[in-house]
């Protein structure tokens, strides 16, 4: 009788792992990835977003975290709008293997310019909080801001090259905290903030508007330096310790915090969900992750599971459109 039970419990055990399948990597139970994964990214290679993208690609597969092929494509038309609506409408035949890099700077423009919302989205993880400086190029007209101050009151026009989104906020808000126009402070969009440095490197613009991520080889070779700190206190980074605070020259700080995290499509099941929530949670726990890409690009680690995510994003949305007056 006791060896029957025995055999029963063990058959029992079983069919409760059948039924809830296999981990990987450590990850949720219940999926497994079995086909190759499309992860979108909305901004061009060389971009913070990218960076943040291939960061986390590499981390799944270096630290054994998921054997799953991640292809990365970049889907920027409109904005980045585009490849949001594609994920969003993505079918659930595709749902459970389709990702797409998602940020503040990409739900302001989409949440003001079309009808594309948060809850037509699967939130995943927060990953991680990001802020900008302003940078100038090693044959920069304007040395230091200070200089690009003087340059503004004498009635020179100061041009500003950055990315979209919270670019375009922080910029909105700065130029509202110095009191200048934006004929005398201007600011140049560009798809993504590659594009924004090529136009500073190319001497095209004196200053362009970067988080520390896109700009971090630049700086290291000498051919950029940063001048202004768009936050509430300096920068900590070897590379960007000297950068003043808009607080050190008279005027109160300017910040505006972007958060940096994962999506999936609407149609993305509770367990695929579950899946990726976990395999970036373990990312964002990795040494790997810690070193190379929060502590390297001076950004605050800020881990938020798939369920704490879609309430975080959910908020933000809101309290976003109650300030457009939606």
């Amino acid at each position: 009788m006791k060896k029957f039970l025995a055999v029963a419990l063990v058959m029992m055990l079983s069919l409760a792992l059948f039924a809830n399948g296999t981990q990987e990597g450590g990850a949720a139970s219940g999926f497994t990835p079995t086909k190759d994964v499309e992860w979108t990214c909305t901004s061009k290679p060389g971009g913070g977003s990218d960076i943040f993208t291939q960061q986390i690609k590499d981390a799944l597969k270096t630290q054994g975290i998921t054997d799953a092929n991640v292809v990365i494509s970049y889907v920027t038309d409109g904005g980045g709008e585009v490849g949001r609506l594609q994920v969003a409408m993505t079918g659930k035949n595709k749902a459970d293997y389709t990702l797409l890099t998602f940020n503040s700077g990409d739900l302001m423009p989409m949440v003001k310019n079309t009808d594309n919302r948060i809850e037509n989205f699967t939130p995943l993880a927060v990953m991680a909080v990001d802020k900008q400086l302003l940078f100038i190029g090693e044959n920069a007209k304007y040395k230091t801001w200070q200089e690009v101050l003087d340059a503004i009151k004498a009635g020179k026009k100061v041009v500003i090259a950055g990315s979209k989104g919270d670019d375009i906020e922080t910029y909105n808000k700065l130029i509202a905290e110095l009191g200048v126009s934006e004929a005398q402070l201007s600011y140049i969009t560009n798809d993504s903030t590659s594009g924004a440095i090529t136009s500073l490197l190319g001497g095209h613009v004196d200053l362009c508007m970067s988080k520390p991520a896109a700009a971090a080889q630049y700086v290291e070779a000498g051919k950029m330096k940063a001048i202004l700190a768009l936050s509430q206190t300096r920068f900590t980074a070897e590379s960007l310790k000297d950068a003043p605070t808009l607080s050190e020259f008279g005027y109160n700080n300017v910040e505006v915090p972007v958060w940096r995290g994962v999506v999936g499509p609407k149609a993305m099941s509770e367990e695929a969900a579950a899946f990726w929530s976990e395999c970036l949670r373990q990312v964002s726990e990795s040494q790997v992750w810690q070193e190379n890409y929060i502590a390297k690009n001076g950004l605050v680690s800020e881990f938020k599971d798939y369920k704490a995510a879609k309430e975080y994003m959910t908020q933000y949305q809101a309290d976003y459109l109650k300030s457009l007056g939606k």
